[in-house]
């Protein structure tokens, strides 16, 4: 067998680019910057997206509106990419951008013009810059506030005694309300216990303010690039789910016209000539027709070789356990096999399936390019997904590039939003990981 490290790329709302998880302190930070930008950025959206739709529309009778409402949108798309980059930081995710429309290239220029207002995630956008001063107004007084509290509180100590005190009012000062007695410690004390509490709880109050504001945008500016990016998966799983059995039927092809085809050939005219020589030659008819049966069981063998790399029957009938300890049995080189999935539970067939074939065609591999001596086959289930790994101790240095058989698995993983991995410096040991979701 086979490879150099290599990877099928995972699908992009899967693929794990987010920022990790910080420590309090950076996403304290994070989430109060996030908020107290967001605030000018709310009014400067809502000022200028109102006034380009209010003078784009009140103009449209004269045709000098439309490019000015063309020009909002672009606009409020722009201020939407600006918050789409801000999003990771506090959501801490990667945030997927949508697929505006476009014109045609060679469109007019009033084709031009009216693209984008044909496009609903511009006025998404649109309307994320006139509401989001909604969130992010009392997201700013509730972080500023709350800053000011645990800021000023436990710094007391040092500006307190520049406060003028005095007069005929009575609790003027919040240790009187507490019907303590008006003095430079108390009011000290009480001032740095209530700035201590707003500090203890700052990180929760920040967080979830900037989530408040941040979600209200993920709503509007990313669900529908979520939808385009699901849709966008499943189209290339349908491509590569095409493109692996297109490469499974000419392999079956090319195996059945080089093999069985040829076989049966050879059979038809042993066939024909030992009924001539029945009356001349009967010994000679009798030896041709005992090779003619060793050739008959030759060609069943194969025939149900090829049958085994579709779909053999144990696999529907018995489960992929029984399934693959066959496939091990079966094997040139020696097989420890290993599988722990929970009895008598059966997987999705597509996931069963793709897993087989996973495993037979890494064992056939081995058996043919590896030199290896002994294959260790794993298959586990965890956290949703099923894990299948094959490794050998032959060779090393199989690719992953395309037209080649790993391709081949690679896709066929693929179409079922599953992920190849191959792991197989030169000189070996080869690994195959094949991850397969199996909710």
């Amino acid at each position: 067998m086979t490879t150099s490290t290599a990877e099928l790329p995972l699908p992009a709302a899967s693929a794990p680019t987010a920022p990790g998880h910080r420590r309090w302190w950076r996403q304290l930070g994070v989430d109060t910057a996030y908020v107290l930008v967001g605030f000018p950025l709310s009014i400067a959206a809502f000022v200028l997206v109102v006034t380009g739709l209010a003078v784009g529309i009140g103009t449209l009778v004269i045709w000098v509106g439309l490019p000015l409402l063309a020009l909002t949108l672009l606009v409020a798309r722009g201020l939407a990419a600006v918050e789409r980059v801000r999003l990771p930081g506090v959501l801490q995710r990667a945030v997927p951008s949508p697929v505006y429309r476009a014109a045609a290239p060679g469109a007019s220029l009033v084709r031009r013009l009216v693209e984008p207002l044909r496009d609903s995630q511009c006025w998404l956008d649109v309307v994320h810059a006139l509401l989001r001063m909604a969130v992010s107004i009392p997201a700013f007084v509730v972080v500023v506030t709350w800053w000011a509290i645990a800021l000023g509180g436990l710094s007391s100590v040092a500006w307190e005694w520049s406060i003028p005190y005095g007069g005929d009012r009575e609790n003027s000062t919040l240790p009187e309300a507490l019907n303590l007695d008006d003095t430079a410690t108390n009011r000290v004390l009480v001032y740095t216990a209530i700035g201590l509490l707003a500090a203890l709880l700052l990180p929760a109050v920040v967080r979830a303010s900037a989530l408040l504001e941040a979600q209200f945008a993920r709503a509007l500016l990313t669900l529908r690039a979520g939808t385009q990016a699901q849709i966008g998966r499943l189209s290339e799983g349908r491509d590569a789910a095409v493109a692996a059995e297109a490469v499974a039927l000419r392999r079956l092809e090319r195996d059945i016209h080089d093999g069985p085809q040829q076989r049966l050939v050879r059979l038809s005219m042993d066939l024909h000539r030992a009924q001539r020589m029945i009356d001349s030659d009967p010994d000679g008819a009798r030896s041709t027709l005992a090779e003619a049966a060793t050739m008959t069981r030759e060609t069943l063998e194969e025939l149900r070789a090829l049958s085994r790399g579709i779909a053999p029957p144990v696999l529907a009938d018995r489960g992929l356990a029984a399934a693959l300890a066959a496939v091990a049995a079966r094997s040139p080189v020696p097989v420890e096999l290993s599988v722990e999935l929970p009895e008598g539970q059966r997987l999705e067939p597509a996931v069963e399936n793709s897993a087989y074939f996973l495993v037979s065609e890494a064992l056939a591999n081995v058996a043919k390019h590896s030199d290896a001596t002994i294959a260790r086959v794993s298959v586990v289930r965890e956290d949703g997904r099923l894990r299948v790994e094959v490794e050998d101790d032959g060779q090393g240095g199989a690719v992953l590039a395309p037209g080649h058989g790993l391709a081949g698995l690679a896709d066929r993983l693929f179409a079922v939003d599953g992920v190849l991995v191959v792991d197989s410096p030169r000189g070996g040991p080869t690994r195959l990981i094949g991850e397969l979701p199996c909710a």
